[in-house]
């Protein structure tokens, strides 16, 4: 019985001591960045009042291993012509994030997604109708080459100018 005890209280032990052992930090990603602003029209609006957004959106890429992992951030101000909260500003609006393997002329896309959640943020506006926000994309992940970068794409379509989605490229990331 008193055997039975002891590897008890052994076995508690161990789980315990493994349990209470640190875990090994993953070592952080240390992400290279590049950002560009772009004044865009608002093709739907002809009226008397300033219609351009200011957008600037920032790409950024970091390699762990044989992995690139990239994201893009948007940061915008629209006019002040708008009623706040107005979901008819676009009919769609999305931010694709690349990740390229870097090469002499243009670079081939290993991998890319699109984010159209920016859409509904850039459609909020604060109480007083003022359209300034931000959106962060999740981060995507590919295995690419030595020489990989980020690249990211806004994509507008303003809503009753018949002319579907519009590109706005941005500056790509620093090679990782």
């Amino acid at each position: 019985m008193n055997t039975m005890r002891t590897v008890a209280a052994l076995a508690v032990a161990a789980v315990s001591a493994t349990a209470a052992a640190p875990a090994t930090a993953a070592p952080a990603l240390h992400y290279k960045c590049a950002s560009s602003t772009r004044d865009i029209d608002d093709t739907s609006y002809d009226g008397p009042w300033p219609d351009n957004w200011k957008i600037t959106v920032k790409t950024c890429a970091a390699r762990s291993g044989d992995t690139v992992h990239a994201y893009a951030e948007a940061r915008w101000d629209g006019p002040g012509f708008y009623p706040a909260d107005d979901p008819t500003i676009f009919d769609g609006a999305k931010l694709r994030v690349q990740i390229k393997q870097s090469r002499q002329g243009t670079d081939p896309v290993v991998i890319e997604r699109d984010f159209t959640g920016i859409e509904q943020r850039m459609e909020d506006s604060t109480p007083g109708a003022d359209y300034v926000g931000h959106y962060r994309t999740p981060t995507i992940s590919h295995r690419a080459g030595v020489g990989a970068l980020a690249d990211a794409v806004l994509f507008l379509d303003w809503q009753g100018d018949g002319r579907g989605y519009q590109r706005h490229d941005y500056t790509a990331s620093p090679v990782v």
